[in-house]
């Protein structure tokens, strides 16, 4: 998965099997981490995992930074979680492993604990304090968790599934269940908290739609569709609309959308009117490649990774209500410098491939589909109980005709 990362003074870009961190404002050296040459997970004599091996590749799936911007984690295809730290300069400080493969991961406020999602629908904590502990289970849906993030507090873990569910529950016992945000009409792609605003939740979805919901109690505030703000898409609007990006810049006052494979990206700005806070379409920035991911810098910046081995990297300033961009910064052309060679060697076909496509369900239904899976799992469950009650009464029945017969004799 090619996609980009800033926080502080480094600039960090994942493409296929490589990490790669850049400091945007002096000329070092990068760090390179390659998953390929990572540690490997010993593999037990007896177990056949021929068609594991023959199915794994070591590709990055997904990474976040802390807060802070002193660690770093990233989860490849191998089932890999990685642990970076940052002091002088970066550093792998552990690899643990997974159950399933990742899809989504968020480091806690406090730093301590890294949250992983999978693609079972399972979500572990991984302690950062101690590194050689496996990975605790804290909750779990039904299908694939495609995104997972917390509230700005940490009070509430959202997660959000292939089911069109958003579940909000509470971090420190997620068995309890604060609200459900249900609306989409296809699988939820994207999670955003956007900047000091601690009681919303932006979302987006394989619907084409994004929306804004109040996290405590799950009400539906707005929602936009994304095709019917794109102008000028042509072919591309016969396509299903997959939303698969939400940024916001660090003051909470825009927030850049990006779509699967198609080439603008679609700004909302705060607005205030009659005291009431909302998010209002803005503008709309044309690219000259499809862009792969985007983030804001600390400065406001807009950097975008397109799918161009010529101009990887652009960056884009608010100037006079439109975005400009900025070709010729000296921050934009160190980083690039540091990134060409990784990105040149990476495969088109890698660059271009959609996450999205065998996501996307033909008839959608919000609830009726997870109360089925639900019976079924309760019914199995019940079952199980049943099978094991059975076998202790027949364990007890087997005791009492032995002492029967003992003392018959």
């Amino acid at each position: 998965m090619a996609a980009i990362g800033i926080c502080k003074q480094w600039l960090f870009l994942s493409c296929d099997t490589k990490l790669i961190a850049a400091h945007i404002q002096q000329d070092r050296e990068p760090f390179v981490f390659d998953c390929s040459t990572g540690e490997k997970k010993q593999k037990h004599p007896k177990s056949d995992n021929s068609l594991a091996e023959e199915t794994e590749s070591d590709k990055v799936l997904a990474f976040t930074i802390s807060p802070s911007g002193k660690l770093l984690a990233l989860t490849d295809d191998s089932k890999r979680l990685v642990l970076f730290r940052c002091e002088h300069s970066w550093q792998c400080v552990s690899t643990r492993w997974l159950v399933r493969r990742g899809t989504s991961l968020v480091f806690t406020s406090a730093e301590d604990e890294v949250l992983v999602a999978d693609k079972s629908g399972d979500v572990y904590s991984f302690s950062v304090v101690d590194q050689e502990r496996e990975g605790e289970l804290k909750m779990g849906h039904l299908s694939m968790v495609l995104a997972v993030t917390l509230s700005l507090n940490d009070k509430y873990i959202i997660t959000a599934d292939r089911d069109e569910k958003i579940r909000v529950s509470h971090l420190s016992s997620p068995y309890n269940i604060q609200s459900f945000c249900l609306g989409h009409q296809q699988f939820v792609s994207s999670l955003l908290v956007p900047s000091g605003h601690p009681h919303w939740l932006l979302s987006g979805s394989g619907d084409g739609t994004m929306k804004l919901w109040d996290i405590t109690s799950g009400k539906k505030l707005h929602s936009w569709d994304l095709k019917q703000l794109e102008e000028g898409l042509g072919s591309q609007s016969e396509n299903k609309l997959t939303v698969c990006q939400i940024t916001s810049s660090p003051d909470g006052c825009h927030v850049a959308v990006q779509c699967d494979r198609v080439s603008t990206i679609q700004f909302f700005k705060l607005d205030q009117d009659d005291e009431e806070k909302k998010f209002v379409p803005h503008s709309r920035l044309s690219l000259p490649f499809c862009p792969l991911d985007m983030t804001f810098d600390p400065q406001g910046r807009l950097w975008v990774l397109m799918d161009s081995c010529e101009t990887p990297l652009q960056v884009y300033e608010l100037e006079h209500s439109s975005w400009k961009c900025e070709a010729e910064s000296p921050e934009l052309k160190r980083v690039s410098e540091a990134f060409k060679p990784h990105w040149q060697s990476l495969d088109a076909s890698t660059r271009t491939s959609s996450r999205f496509e065998h996501l996307h369900k033909v008839t959608f239904d919000n609830m009726t589909e997870y109360l089925e899976k639900k019976q079924h799992r309760l019914a199995a469950q019940q079952q199980k109980r049943g099978n094991m009650g059975q076998k202790e009464d027949g364990k007890k029945k087997a005791r009492k005709e032995a002492l029967m017969d003992v003392s018959s004799t």
